[in-house]
């Protein structure tokens, strides 16, 4: 079996502090390092796009929601996982370059709704069809049966993590 850079600290480790059990690392330092190269991979596809990683959250948040692709600013927030001061300079920001609009709500004037437009929907369907390929892409070298296994592995130790969700 080949060996890779985590191997090497773990002997490392293993020499300097055999008191110290680092198999850990041979899982937790692998995901740390393939999380960084599969991040740069896809903030690649996004910068093609225009998009950082926050704007094609947001836009993919909206267009995965269905017609009429929009959402309440707080709910917009909840999906992406960002804090509603950084939300507001991300909305006002992708308002500008035309890929959504902000209205206030007809029930509530306290709500204020976030809708994609025409040109956002044209954007993120470009990215997200170009982020699938990719995320294929990055994907290829494993055969199916090691996918299939991964991804179930993951999700049980997930959902052990964060919860089941509906």
């Amino acid at each position: 079996m080949a060996r890779d850079h985590v191997d090497g600290i773990q002997d490392q480790w293993r020499a300097e502090r055999p008191d110290l059990d680092p198999s850990p690392q041979g899982i937790i330092g692998r995901i740390h390092r393939l999380g960084g190269h599969l991040h740069e991979e896809l903030v690649a596809v996004y910068r093609e796009h225009g998009l950082g990683e926050g704007d094609f959250d947001v836009l993919a948040s909206l267009r995965r929601t269905g017609e009429p692709f929009e959402l309440p600013a707080g709910q917009l927030a909840e999906h992406t996982m960002v804090t509603t001061g950084g939300m507001t300079k991300r909305l006002d920001r992708l308002e500008q370059a035309g890929l959504l609009e902000r209205r206030i709500d007809a029930d509530d004037a306290r709500v204020r709704r976030v809708r994609l437009t025409e040109r956002g929907r044209e954007v993120i369907d470009a990215a997200f069809g170009d982020h699938m390929r990719n995320e294929a892409r990055l994907l290829a070298e494993l055969p199916t049966s090691d996918r299939l296994a991964l991804e179930r592995i993951l999700r049980d130790w997930l959902v052990r993590i964060e919860g089941a969700v509906d």
